[in-house]
């Protein structure tokens, strides 16, 4: 009986280590760097939730380029990681061809969707973030004159800014919105310089809260802002605390969730392939604020935003998303 119940107990432990042993994490960031306090940080943060609730060390990569990332997700996959993560549209059809390739790897791409059976496609609804980081740069601006700087120029970022007018124009019928992209390649995503100069183009035609959607290329919105004595507004992760007093809000998009849900998702042996869908009603997607803004936000900017929320869940208000027809209501 005694060795019969130590018989168990080994193997029991056996099938615990082979468990362990299938969860051989990665993941492939966007260009624009791994620190770019915006998206890739996202991505980052949740990955290193995970190891340190599980103890499970995982290996990342940071293409420089648009054609690093399909290698370095076929790379993953053909040295047994598992699952594997791709944060960026940049890598959709990378995943189509390297998923197709691994039909037993469990891959993840943030931003985009691929129809394969082994694959979690995580999206979000942007225009519902940005409506609300608009309703609060709508009342706190008073000029009645914002701007909105992308990254690269893709519908994904059209997406955020044709959310962010409707919010603006929520708050303020009248509102004058500018809007300028930083490029047509990957290198939008990372080029502050040029970030500050198309923020003092809009500063300078009297726009007092620009909201940032360019990855690394955003830090030069938030100091020119700042220099200027003139609010911003961040985005993806939280960016509040960068220029405290001049980050009016950021526009909080939760890849960190992206990434942690699918690498334990997939410890759990409880993985999903198909569509997720993130907005304001799944906590996807929010308005930043805490210590380091909430001396900006009135109470009754407070009250706007959380009447927004409510109104967006209720579907009582229902914000046009740009890639739905390439367009954004007026």
């Amino acid at each position: 009986m005694k060795k019969s119940l130590l018989t168990v107990l080994a193997v029991a432990a056996m099938s615990t280590t082979a468990l362990a042993a299938d969860v051989k994490p990665a993941l492939v960031y966007g260009t624009g760097g791994k620190f770019d306090k915006s998206f890739n940080e996202a991505a980052y943060n949740g990955a290193e939730k995970f190891k340190k609730e599980t103890g499970i060390a995982y290996r990342d990569f940071e293409p420089t380029g648009d054609t690093q990332g399909e290698q370095a997700i076929r790379n993953f996959a053909s040295r047994g990681f598992n699952p594997v993560v791709a944060v960026s549209f940049a890598w959709t059809s990378a995943i189509e061809k390297v998923a197709a390739e691994f039909p037993d790897t469990k891959f993840i791409i943030v931003d985009a969707v691929v129809d394969k059976p082994n694959v979690r496609s995580v999206v979000y609804k942007e225009e519902e973030g940005s409506y609300l980081v608009g309703v609060l740069a709508g009342m706190a601006s008073k000029t009645g004159k914002v701007g909105f700087v992308g990254g690269m120029d893709i519908p994904l970022i059209r997406k955020f800014e044709c959310g962010y007018e409707q919010g603006a124009r929520a708050a303020n019928a009248k509102m004058e919105v500018f809007q300028n992209m930083t490029g047509t390649t990957g290198a939008a995503w990372n080029d502050p310089v040029r970030g500050g100069e198309l923020t003092k183009n809009q500063i300078d035609q009297g726009a007092d809260v620009i909201y940032a959607a360019a990855g690394a290329t955003g830090l030069g919105v938030l100091q020119t802002a700042a220099d200027n004595k003139k609010f911003s507004i961040g985005v993806d992760s939280n960016q509040n605390h960068l220029h405290p007093g001049s980050v009016l809000t950021s526009m909080v998009k939760r890849v960190d969730l992206a990434v942690y849900n699918a690498y334990t998702d997939t410890k759990a042996d409880k993985f999903t392939g198909g569509v997720q869908s993130l907005g304001v009603k799944e906590d996807g997607v929010a308005a930043a604020i805490d210590d380091n803004n909430k001396a900006l936000i009135t109470p009754e900017m407070l009250a706007a935003v959380e009447k927004a929320k409510a109104d967006i869940i209720a579907g009582t208000v229902k914000v046009h998303d740009y890639t739905s027809d390439n367009a954004c209501p007026k």
